[in-house]
């Protein structure tokens, strides 16, 4: 296909697509799918071999959030019987942590609901910082707490923070649709803030919540102008309790093609296949491989999903290697970047050059070893777009509770 090949030309030199071109991805017919994961994956070996970062998320603060994000188990109004606590302590959360860094994880991602940040929850998540960092060596931390104020990014830069996450979600265009208690703006307005105090940006995108082909070519544009170092990809979870709930829009093959979207557009960035992944892409987890070089490991924000230790062998089963944490991330040029970012913000958190955090909603990931799979072998595959309340697992362990957390 003479599209494929153009995209992997492009791909190649990091030369935008043509929004035609990205738009007619998203439009390939499940025929040609396996043709369109090969292409991409041309693309993501070219900047990331046969590499996965691992990820893991804390949830410092669970529910309790005064926003409408109307994907969100956590959002004001929320009727979703999700975990609902107030701070972790800075020893509790580095001891979460450390799970995940001993089940393989190089980076941790600390979530904390809510619009944004005190500065006295600056003040809690620095100290959570430190303490992380002084217990486990080389880790990467990435901080996801909302709307950020003047200074703040740069105060978690001088605490050891290596990145930040805020995710734009979906189209400007449609932005309003989705939530109303902070707009577009505000997000990119916070991504450009840790970007100019030196920390490593992340900003990605939620699908599924009922938006067009153009609605998911025009974030992922907005992304590559805003030029993070990592785009994870969320695939909605219709939490019970959320307005959203009866949207089952995804099927396993379109999940698929919007990752290869992403990663034409944005071919040498982190690209992290994050919530939702279980629920949507099912079997076809080991595809997306070839397509994302990052991954999370255990419970995501307020739900579970399949077993860490299956992700580790759908890994190497699939041909792939666990990224160690001596690996740097990203392609030497986005490191360097990175480092003239930090030079100029006059930072000296000693970035890592990794990539970023994880979705700001929710989402489902790895469980516990002994864990049954989510979908027993006597249930039929639901039709395409039909509901799977199978699927959706509200997180019971880990942080929060006194249950060991999953890595």
């Amino acid at each position: 296909m003479e599209l494929l090949n153009t995209l992997v030309e492009k791909g190649l030199r990091r030369e935008l697509p043509t929004r035609d071109e990205a738009l007619a991805v998203l439009a390939t017919s499940d025929d040609d799918l396996l043709d369109v994961v090969a292409a991409a994956g041309k693309v993501r070996r070219q900047w990331f071999g046969r590499r996965v970062k691992l990820n893991y998320l804390v949830n410092l603060k669970s529910g309790l959030c005064p926003e409408d994000c109307s994907y969100c188990s956590q959002r004001l109004g929320s009727k979703a019987e999700i975990l609902k606590y107030t701070w972790l302590k800075p020893d509790e959360a580095a001891a979460a942590a450390g799970a995940g860094v001993a089940g393989g994880a190089k980076r941790v991602c600390l979530v904390a609901s809510g619009r944004g940040p005190t500065d006295r929850d600056v003040d809690r998540v620095s100290k959570t910082i430190e303490a992380i960092k002084e217990q486990n060596e080389g880790v990467e931390v990435c901080a996801c707490l909302g709307l950020l104020s003047d200074g703040q990014a740069g105060r978690l830069r001088d605490a050891g923070a290596d990145a930040y996450n805020h995710n734009l979600n979906t189209s400007e265009a449609t932005y309003g649709d989705i939530t109303t208690t902070h707009t577009y703006a505000d997000r990119v307005s916070t991504v450009q803030q840790a970007q100019a105090a030196g920390l490593s940006a992340c900003s990605g995108l939620i699908a599924g919540m009922g938006e067009t082909d153009e609605d998911l070519v025009d974030v992922v544009y907005s992304l590559r102008e805003l030029d993070p170092d990592s785009v994870p990809v969320n695939f909605l979870i219709p939490f019970e309790g959320t307005p959203l709930a009866e949207e089952w829009n995804l099927t396993p093959q379109r999940a698929l093609r919007i990752l290869a979207m992403v990663r034409f557009v944005c071919p040498d960035v982190e690209v992290r296949l994050a919530g939702g992944r279980e629920v949507h892409l099912r079997s076809l987890q080991p595809l997306a491989l070839h397509l994302v070089n990052s991954i999370f490991l255990g419970d995501y924000l307020t739900s579970e999903g399949q077993a860490g230790k299956a992700d580790l062998e759908m890994i190497a089963d699939a041909g792939f290697e666990v990224e160690g944490a001596g690996t740097t991330t990203l392609p030497q040029h986005r490191v360097d970047a990175l480092a003239q970012s930090l030079s100029e913000a006059g930072g000296g958190c000693g970035s890592h050059g990794g990539g970023g955090c994880g979705p700001c909603g929710d989402g489902g990931a790895a469980t516990s070893p002994e864990q049954e799979p989510v979908l027993a072998p006597e249930q039929e595959p639901a039709a395409a777009g039909a509901a799977r309340t199978d699927l959706v697992t509200v997180r019971r362990r880990g942080a929060g509770t006194d249950v060991a957390p999953n890595a």
